[in-house]
């Protein structure tokens, strides 16, 4: 990757942490732990390799992406107003009586939005059925979607990575945002799904294991997937809870909390520092 467009995604995920502590700030509620650890893969996706329009949000072949871990919303919020969806003044009135942008991505509300989602596990089994219906249809368009390490706990998940191996769903790449922590905890003393890695392959997925921090290993994964024929792809990104804000990194407890008083203030100063010296 060159260095002017790595210098563009790293300034934009900066800006999209700065929406999601405001937005968590603002609505004194959220998950802002889970959604600054996906900040970069999203940021990717969309700056990056997505075919989307903000013009036209709904347009027939675009690529959808699928928020699996739907509590995560301010970090695809933040994007979505980056990219042009919405005006990024939205942010501010995150999970607000009268507000666009619910706690939870609402696809009959929001500009950009390929599905509503929430109860975890059910986003890949959406996503699954996308990825099938462009199969039928003989459309080129991809689907992406993101779970959450916590989230593969569920019994559904696996039961649409089974789905999605069957019927050879080459179109469907899933990334799972590795933190490691959930709301409880370390997923280890939660419910451990390790190895997640042998888990997909025995499930028949294509698997590519990355650092979901590093925009050159998120763009080589992906090359990668697409190139996979015949079966669907994962790609499992270790990732920081909280990353860019030091109190926050690795801390469980700010899976579902807001920051406020001079935490807020501190974890802004600390993104703008960072945004300041790109």
């Amino acid at each position: 990757m060159e260095q002017a467009q790595k210098n563009m995604l790293l300034k934009t995920a900066c800006k999209v942490r700065m929406g999601v502590i405001e937005g968590t700030t603002e609505a004194k509620s959220g998950h802002p732990g889970g959604s600054l650890s996906a900040a970069d893969i999203i940021t990717y996706l969309y700056f990056c390799e997505m075919n989307v329009d903000p013009k036209n949000p709904k347009k027939a072949d675009r690529d959808r992406f699928v928020l699996s871990k739907g509590h995560c919303a301010p970090a695809l919020y933040s994007v979505l107003a980056l990219k042009g969806f919405f005006d990024f003044g939205e942010i501010k009135n995150l999970r607000k009586i009268g507000g666009m942008l619910q706690g939870h991505p609402d696809m009959n509300k929001i500009p950009g939005i390929d599905m509503s989602t929430g109860s975890l596990g059910q986003g890949i089994s959406a996503a699954a059925g996308m990825a099938l219906s462009a199969k039928a249809s003989g459309d080129s368009y991809r689907v992406y979607t993101l779970l959450g390490d916590g989230e593969i706990e569920e019994g559904q998940v696996w039961e649409a990575a089974m789905f999605a191996a069957h019927k050879k769903l080459d179109n469907l790449i899933a990334f799972v945002d590795n933190n490691d922590l959930q709301i409880d905890g370390n997923i280890e003393d939660v419910n451990s799904p390790k190895p997640i890695d042998k888990k997909f392959e025995a499930f028949g997925w294509a698997v590519f294991e990355i650092d979901g921090h590093d925009f050159d290993q998120i763009e080589d994964a992906v090359k990668k997937a697409k190139q996979v024929k015949g079966k669907p792809s994962v790609i499992i990104a270790k990732t920081v809870k909280g990353k860019g804000v030091s109190f926050m990194e690795n801390v469980a407890d700010w899976h579902g909390k807001a920051a406020a008083g001079e935490q807020a203030e501190q974890a802004m100063a600390e993104l703008k520092a960072v945004y300041e010296k790109l």
